[in-house]
């Protein structure tokens, strides 16, 4: 075999081996002849590098790790050797063949990974790279001294993994946690990643690894990995991962990388081809649950064994020191935080509520035969009707109740239980539904809603200079878990809220083309099972109807508006009502995906609670600020200026909404109020922020036509997104707009002098000396990117609620997949037209933008023929 030819052999090899994998789907067999494939190629590298015979190889060996060392090499998996050697003066001597080895496997197109260690190194735990001494476990000899590989794998390994198991298993326990963490702790993702994800075949390699790391440890003997774990789980997971093994590899071939994702469109690929199941043929959303099944299989297995590993858990409190624990029952012991069953055996439905109830009561975990006598139970429950009967209710109502119901809900779910008493929410299990927004299954999202929920149990807000709370600007992930938290605590009837989370969604895997009237029919017959009293159903039924009620509204409506809180005050009609609603959609939002629920959202859905509370507390005021009707506002708001200028202040504040003066402090108020006294010099002021996540810009100038496209141009022909906006003006003719934008290409952050050059762009192109249409022809046309879920565009006006019966505005929402200067081209053909933006609301989904504006034509609603040539000029430049 020449050097010419070895690229040929490669390419022709891997040829037959996709091949057969095409012919036969089988990924294990793939990746088996591809790690021997190229084991020849290594191992004639290694000869012409070292010399054949045994004497030029002495004392030097080339070994396989990780994957390859396991002759698991997927089609585009790296290639990660270790050039291993009987001391270091044969190790220096050597490193120019060993590095031109390496070179000679890159430039035949394989990515390699590579080190080089005396036989001694290997025998000793490099506390900084623990990762390498946990690869030597899937050691394997390819190429040289066979006799110093052999010394590696019978005496050095084994004796390494004896005198450091504690510390080998504790940096496995730690990586796969922060792995795990990455991926929200959990399997049922999406587009799941089929190797690093909760469930794939990176777990199924710590269970390889930690039953080995135990069988050296203990019995100082290598074994096959397999043998050594608790059945069922082994013969589960095993399967399992052949499943895995053929999707991994279906995937490096289609996308010609060695990339994990399962993509939506690599799901469909994936079910029409049967990838995993052989013969079979399913649809992508039943193929998916198959695939979670098979990753639970695999994370229960790796779970299990972590849990084995780790040290015992230790408790703050001496709750659980013996079977004399408080927490104890007469069913069950309590030790260490975990429940054991005292009686030979649990049977029917109150056992398990009353072991599922102690977890959520306590945020205790099952034992390992409290899971066994579970799964028993379980599996002996009728079969045919779901239970019947008020007694289950109020069963279950007192899991629902408790602190960690989350926790027991997942168990309840994990055994299959759930499903047993609710038949209805086997629809949504593990059900897969592309959304370019939502990253769960949703099961998996409904619950986590419930869990959101139980961590605002924590939180309570400080009273001023109280200590030892926690406060909305430091922690949390939006610095207002305390006000939500606040709420929750003063529930009269936190079950029902969250018997509607667990219910909210499970229309979606129903036929109902409306998801909401699929979850309304289900938990319909929920009820009649569970014996609810008629105001408990009219409750859940409402939070379920309305459950995107609040979100639409702080989306398309101005929640500032007085009209606005009012027709949502009407809709909720009682203050309980509201408090569940709000947590609802707050717990609905934050578990769509990690990054959903944003400050802002969180800051405006708490706006909107407070206005509507305060409604129906009779206790809101007028639209628009009035000196007259409001001095003690006024008086409030002046403390901190002097004399002379309250006056003008007051001036500056009358015929500002009220949606102004609820969203801004004092503080910054004042500031804009200095402001416009700059206006005597100079036609604009403008301010800008860097706020950290996002940067804001404040503009405050006479009103005119075409400012607000002005301003979303400038920031458009400067690469800049806009997150949000908002305007307002009051009775002297001024306007201010707010502009929350993200730096996506960090122009100002790493270039300071561009700050103040972009905010001389602004004041020129205020001031009429630069143009925006300049400004945009230096911009490079922005290309037309592709979504994930197509986005139709909408463009829909309609007249918002009045106090007064007749609307002064004509609202107009938009909806359409996001791009570059999008709302610079939707202001322009409002401008065009001669219409004034009244108020601007702003906002995104993943790919999708929702626009609202409220719009009047010479200080009146649009007329028909208006609207109409609105909308053609929005759908010709959209």
């Amino acid at each position: 075999m020449t050097s010419a030819s070895l690229p040929e052999i490669y390419a022709a090899g891997s040829a037959r081996i996709r091949e057969r994998f095409e012919s036969a789907g089988e990924g294990g067999a793939a990746s088996e002849a591809r790690s021997a494939l190229v084991d020849k190629l290594v191992a004639e590298f290694f000869r012409s590098l070292t010399g054949r015979g045994p004497g030029p190889a002495e004392g030097i060996s080339l070994v396989g790790l990780g994957g390859y060392g396991r002759s698991e090499l997927f089609p585009h998996s790296d290639v990660d050797l270790l050039f291993l050697a009987k001391s270091q003066r044969v190790l220096d001597a050597r490193r120019e063949p060993f590095a031109a080895l390496t070179r000679t496997l890159w430039d035949l197109g394989l990515r390699v990974g590579s080190t080089a260690r005396t036989l001694e190194e290997c025998g000793k735990l490099d506390r900084d790279n623990l990762e390498f001494s946990i690869s030597l476990l899937d050691s394997r000899h390819l190429a040289g001294d066979s006799e110093l590989s052999a010394r590696l794998h019978e005496s050095m390994i084994p004796r390494l993994v004896r005198r450091e198991r504690a510390d080998l298993a504790a940096d496995l326990i730690k990586m796969t946690a922060q792995r795990h963490d990455k991926f929200g702790n959990t399997i049922f993702h999406l587009e799941p990643n089929v190797k690093e994800a909760p469930g794939g075949l990176r777990d199924y390699q710590v269970a390889r690894w930690l039953g080995l790391i135990q069988e050296l440890g203990l019995r100082k003997r290598w074994a096959r990995p397999e043998s050594l774990w608790p059945s069922p789980l082994a013969s589960e997971a095993a399967e399992a991962a052949r499943f895995l093994a053929d999707l991994r590899t279906f995937i490096h071939y289609q996308r010609g990388r060695d990339d994990n994702q399962l993509s939506y469109e690599l799901q469909e690929q994936a079910a029409r081809r049967g990838v995993g199941m052989r013969d079979s043929r399913l649809p992508p959303s039943e193929w998916m649950r198959i695939y979670f099944r098979r990753a639970r299989a695999i994370n229960r297995l790796a779970r299990r064994l972590l849990d084995d590993a780790a040290p015992p858990r230790k408790r703050l409190l001496g709750l659980y020191r013996d079977s004399k624990s408080r927490l104890s029952t007469p069913e069950f012991s309590v030790v260490r935080g975990e429940i054991y069953p005292r009686q030979p055996e649990l049977s029917g439905l109150d056992a398990l509520l009353r072991a599922f109830e102690l977890m959520a009561r306590h945020g205790l975990e099952l034992g390992r035969e409290a899971e066994r006598r579970v799964e028993q139970a379980v599996a002996k429950l009728d079969s045919g009707e779901p239970p019947h009967s008020e007694a289950l209710w109020q069963d279950f109502r007192k899991i629902l109740a408790a602190p960690e119901a989350a926790r027991a809900l997942r168990a309840m779910h994990r055994f299959g239980f759930l499903n047993h008493i609710f038949p209805e929410f086997r629809a949504v299990d593990a059900l897969v539904l592309r959304d370019f927004y939502h990253r769960y299954t949703v099961d998996e999202h409904s619950l986590r809603t419930i869990e959101n929920l139980g961590r605002l149990r924590g939180w309570r807000r400080s009273l001023p200079g109280e200590a030892g709370s926690p406060s909305p600007a430091g922690a949390g992930a939006t610095g207002w878990e305390p006000q939500f938290g606040e709420i929750l605590s003063e529930l009269e009837q936190p079950e029902l809220l969250v018997l509607s989370l667990l219910f909210h969604d499970v229309g979606k895997g129903m036929p109902s083309t409306d998801h909401v009237e699929g979850s309304l029919a289900a938990v319909d017959r929920v009820f009649e099972r569970l014996a609810l009293a008629p105001e408990e159903r009219e409750t859940v039924r409402f939070l379920i109807s309305k459950h995107l009620e609040m979100s639409r509204t702080i989306q398309r409506r101005d929640i500032f508006a007085l009209e606005t809180v009012r027709e949502f005050a009407q809709k909720v009609e009682t203050s309980e009502r509201l408090k569940m609603l709000t947590l609802l959609t707050y717990t609905d939002i934050k578990s769509v995906n990690p990054e959903a629920l944003t400050p802002w959202k969180a800051e405006m859905l708490w706006q909107l609670y407070t206005a509507t509370s305060n409604y129906l507390a009779r206790s809101l005021d007028e639209e628009r600020f009035t000196g007259a009707g409001d001095s003690a506002s006024q008086a409030a708001m002046a403390a901190g200026l002097p004399a002379e200028s309250r006056r003008e202040f007051a001036a500056f504040l009358e015929g500002f909404p009220r949606r102004y003066l609820r969203s801004h402090s004092p503080d910054v108020i004042a500031r804009h109020f200095r402001m416009e006294q700059g206006l005597r010099n100079e036609p604009a002021q403008v301010r800008l922020e860097n706020r950290g996540r996002f940067w804001e810009l404040t503009v405050l100038t006479r009103d005119r036509p075409f400012l607000f496209a002005s301003l979303t141009g400038t920031l458009a022909a400067w690469g800049l997104n806009i997150l949000k906006a908002d305007a307002f003006g009051n009775a002297r003719g001024n306007v201010l707009d707010i502009f929350r934008f993200a730096d996506v290409h960090r122009t100002l952050e790493l270039n300071p002098s561009e700050v103040e050059r972009f905010k001389k762009s602004l004041t020129d192109v205020l001031a009429g000396a630069q143009s925006v249409e300049r400004l945009m022809s230096g911009r490079a046309a922005p290309r037309a990117g592709r979504t994930k879920v197509g986005i139709s565009t909408q463009v829909r006006f309609e007249e918002p609620p009045s106090l007064e019966g007749a609307a002064r505005t004509t609202l107009l929402e938009l909806i359409t997949y996001d791009r570059p200067g999008l709302l610079y081209q939707v202001s322009s053909a409002i401008a065009e037209l001669g219409l004034n933006i009244e108020v601007a609301l702003i906002d995104t989904e993943g790919e999708k933008v929702i626009d609202v504006f409220y719009l009047t034509e010479k200080g009146a609603p649009l007329a028909a023929p208006t609207e109409k040539a609105l909308r053609e000029s929005l759908l010709r430049r959209l």
